[in-house]
């Protein structure tokens, strides 16, 4: 990787110190991270309730909450439509409580990723009509549903939009549409995701109807929907995840409870990577694997045994899961072996017969982040492709998809995330044309890996009292990275040995203070290099490792240079 070390201004650090009284290393990370006055730091050390924005500088929020509270009055039927990741099912989960704490008991619908497909489906509103049902709200879906609206207006019915995906040639004609993105929305925080927008409906719904008191126990589910999105965690979205995993110590839930047992966090603090990488992901496995609603069922089960058994089945889901994408990229490292790409391949295009449809985005992820190059992985069916790509930041992929829209049945995405569908003999040309287009645009230096440094230290500068202050910016995910540092002119003094055969462990050394390093699924690219005496520099984040009730500092590697 290329190290590229910033350097904050050395007065605005020194002003924002004083200002605050925290440590320098404390403001120089504020300044990195845009933060440059003293109201804008004190509110991301502490985030609070009050400062979330007005919810009704949404452009329609007014005319939603008159119909939903119309609704409540009338006791008619409603119906949320969701979306099958994470976000939208907490989206679900959300305007669904916050409906029942108002009196109206709605119906949901989550699609089923392998047989509904994306998006709202005109059946399904048809259905909900023959039912009885009078309004649909949407969640995290719907921004680009035309047909499907014109139908819901067809049958009668009233429609709510409530989406975060950026709008294309107009709105739907629905009675309202929230979306913070709408190019005529004043609202200011463009950053929500799906849960976010809900989190807003309920918050005004709540405003309204003088239950703000009910508000702050839903930010538990926001934050968990928030964090998996991978949006800015910045402004509104960092009160919601600090303040939310903050409610997570104590969950009232039975499901959220259940959920937090599986995934082996019972008796611990919550971090954002346990988000991302425990909660998250059996969440997600409901709707990778094909499944509807058990992650609804999960957090409305009142029942403590109901909740655990949903809870073992997310958690089933998910190990099936990481079989399937194991046996993925194992055919893929195969077939990359005996049929390497392209030199000239800035974006890699890999196919393979029958892959899980559910699996390959994580695939395609994990491949970026490999080769820290675009990817497209497709899974053929018989004569379709199911494709899913992943892109390092700076490099449009959905622009590049655009270039070659002639070739695909339907395709969408954004600039780091798409999926698509493509006839199978129109592979091979899309290979060619996305290349061709990538070379256009970027060369191999600008795809070239980069972490950025946020101080250069010295393994004497890191003790506990360090953590502390670094541990005050958290949560940390995109928008607010992790701080990273850089250590040069360490020496190696153990033997490296691997974890679970794929991350990497060993101990440093420099000026008689020694320290763990751990490189997460490193073990293969460093295991030959790295030998005891040996001379290291290390780009790292701090963490504290609790094993046996034992703490102690770690280094979590990022990257490793040689003399």
């Amino acid at each position: 990787m290329l190290w590229r070390v910033l350097n904050p201004d050395p007065h605005l650090t020194r002003e924002l110190a004083r200002a605050l009284n925290v440590p320098s290393l404390l403001a120089s990370l504020l300044v990195n991270r845009g933060v440059r006055d003293m109201a804008a730091a004190r509110g991301f050390i502490d985030p609070q309730l009050e400062g979330l924005e007005d919810p009704f500088l949404m452009s329609g929020l007014d005319v939603a909450v008159s119909r939903i509270l119309q609704a409540v009055r009338l006791q008619e039927k409603v119906l949320i439509y969701g979306d099958y990741d994470v976000d939208g099912t907490t989206a679900v989960v959300i305007l669904r409580k916050a409906l029942e704490i108002l009196g109206l008991q709605a119906s949901y619908w989550i699609p089923r990723r392998l047989v509904d497909g994306y998006g709202m489906q005109e059946d399904v509103v048809t259905q909900a009509a023959a039912d009885g049902v009078r309004l649909i709200i949407s969640v995290d879906t719907g921004i680009k549903a035309f047909e499907v609206v014109e139908k819901v207006n067809q049958l009668g019915l009233d429609c709510i939009i409530t989406d975060h995906h950026v709008p294309e040639n107009g709105l739907p004609r629905a009675l309202a549409v929230l979306n913070p993105k709408r190019p005529d929305c004043p609202y200011p925080n463009k950053n929500l995701c799906g849960v976010g927008v809900a989190f807003k409906l309920v918050q005004a719904l709540f405003m309204k109807t003088g239950k703000e008191k009910y508000l702050q126990p839903f930010l538990k589910i926001v934050a968990i929907g928030t964090i998996a999105d991978a949006v800015p965690l910045i402004g509104e979205n960092r009160i919601f995840a600090k303040l939310g995993l903050e409610g997570l110590k104590a969950p009232v839930n039975a499901g959220l409870r259940s959920l937090i047992e599986v995934s082996g966090l019972e008796g611990r603090p919550i971090t954002s990577s346990d988000v991302g990488f425990r909660l998250a992901p059996r969440i997600n496995a409901v709707g990778r694997m094909g499944g509807g609603d058990q992650a609804v069922e999960l957090f409305s089960a009142n029942d403590g045994e109901k909740a655990r058994l949903l809870a073992v089945e997310l958690d089933r889901l998910n190990r099936e899961r990481q079989q399937i994408e194991d046996q993925i990229l194992k055919e893929i490292d195969e077939q990359l072996q005996t049929q390497p790409p392209h030199e000239q391949d800035l974006v890699l295009v890999i196919d393979g017969e029958n892959w899980h449809r559910g699996v390959i985005g994580i695939a395609a992820t994990k491949l970026m982040e490999r080769f820290h190059r675009p990817v497209l992985v497709i899974a053929k069916e018989g004569q379709i492709g199911y494709g899913s790509g992943r892109s390092p930041k700076g490099f449009p992929l959905l622009e590049a998809l655009d270039h070659c829209r002639t070739l695909f049945d339907r395709f969408g995405g954004h600039a780091q995330a798409v999926g698509f569908q493509i006839p199978v003999q129109s592979i091979d040309l899309l290979r060619q044309r996305v290349n061709s287009y990538a070379r256009g645009v970027a060369g191999s230096a600008d795809l070239q890996a980069v972490v950025e440094i946020d101080a250069e230290v010295r393994l004497s500068d890191l003790d506990e009292d360090c953590f502390r202050q670094i541990d005050r910016l958290s949560p940390f995910g995109t928008g607010n990275p992790q701080p990273t540092f850089a250590a040069r002119d360490l020496t190696v003094i153990a033997e490296p040995r691997s974890l679970r055969g794929k991350h990497l462990k060993f101990r440093v050394e420099q000026d008689g203070k020694a320290m763990d390093a751990v490189g997460w699924n490193l073990y293969d690219r460093y295991r030959d290099r790295l030998r005891p005496e040996s001379g290291v520099s290390l780009a790292f984040a701090l963490a504290l490792n609790t094993f046996q009730q034992m703490k102690s500092l770690q280094l979590v590697v990022k990257d490793i240079q040689f003399p």
